[in-house]
């Protein structure tokens, strides 16, 4: 896409919430000052003030159904009308300067049929979980192209509304979409050099509800792969896919005394993701509720 044109006045940012007192106004006063033209929040029905501190600043509040992160990010998209989206999640805060960074990524000349770019995400801070979190981005999210990218995403906005998420996916759905729309019709992404922040997630708590939500997002890929009559190899791929991404990748891409470092850190991260996905095929073979 060469629109070297394009602003940040050009971007519909869809934030979806769920009980985010503790970061929702930081994030949407930051999407305010980097002069989005649109801004759209879509509440889950939270119950601590989220929805009401989100009317102050955002264009539309609509209200989740509570169907999943793939219904609630498609019912924003829907109301989207600027030539960019872009997908933030509420714990998000946009430096000043990022929105130009991804804007440009996603129009370089060089790029053949680059549908989406996403930044990176640091916890500021200097704990041992922050620290950990910031050394598995640093070697897992290299800037450059990718397979695929994940939130803070920006589309170009007419595709994404004509290929939206798919609505089944509780929770991550990312991987779903980029696979899908590099199938269909050649899609390609990248990871640009903006650089996020992210607010509230270091305790272990919240790193087990990511790697809760990674983990079923695995059984769901796997599951449906499996239907569709993959290969054993192809299966074999998925299985070993969080070893690879969330432990081997950073490892080989970090500095030696970052790796060892952060080597505690990683190996706990992704037995976390391996556990929910267990758990998930588990419930899902007796026949509990998949959406706990």
């Amino acid at each position: 896409m060469n629109q070297p044109s394009l602003t940040a006045g050009d971007i519909s940012a869809v934030v979806c919430t769920l009980n985010s007192i503790s970061s929702i106004e930081q994030c949407l006063i930051s999407l305010r000052e980097a002069r989005v033209g649109e801004l759209i929040v879509v509440d889950a029905s939270s119950t601590d003030g989220t929805r009401e501190i989100a009317e102050r600043y955002a264009d539309a509040v609509l209200t989740d159904p509570g169907l999943g992160l793939g219904t609630a990010r498609n019912l924003g998209i829907e109301r989207t009308t600027k030539r960019l989206i872009l997908n933030m999640g509420s714990d998000n805060l946009v430096p000043v300067g990022a929105l130009d960074r991804m804007i440009a990524a996603l129009a370089d000349p060089a790029a053949t049929n680059l549908q989406g770019v996403s930044a990176q995400t640091l916890i500021q801070g200097d704990s041992y979980l922050a620290t950990g979190l910031n050394a598995w981005r640093r070697g897992r999210f290299l800037v450059g192209p990718a397979a695929v990218i994940g939130t803070p995403t920006l589309f170009i906005g007419d595709t994404l509304r004509s290929h939206p998420y798919d609505s089944s996916r509780r929770f991550s759905d990312d991987s779903e979409l980029c696979e899908r729309w590099t199938r269909e019709f050649g899609a390609q992404f990248a990871i640009s050099d903006a650089v996020f922040y992210e607010i509230g997630k270091t305790s272990w708590e919240e790193i087990r509800i990511r790697c809760r939500m990674y983990g079923i997002s695995d059984y769901e890929v796997f599951a449906d792969g499996s239907a569709s009559g993959w290969s054993p190899q192809r299966k074999a791929q998925s299985l070993l896919h969080p070893a690879r991404v969330d432990l081997m990748h950073p490892l080989v891409h970090l500095k030696p005394v970052d790796g060892v470092r952060a080597l505690p850190f990683l190996l706990a991260f992704t037995a976390m993701r391996y556990e929910s996905w267990v758990t998930r095929a588990l419930k899902a073979r007796n026949g509990s509720d998949p959406s706990v």
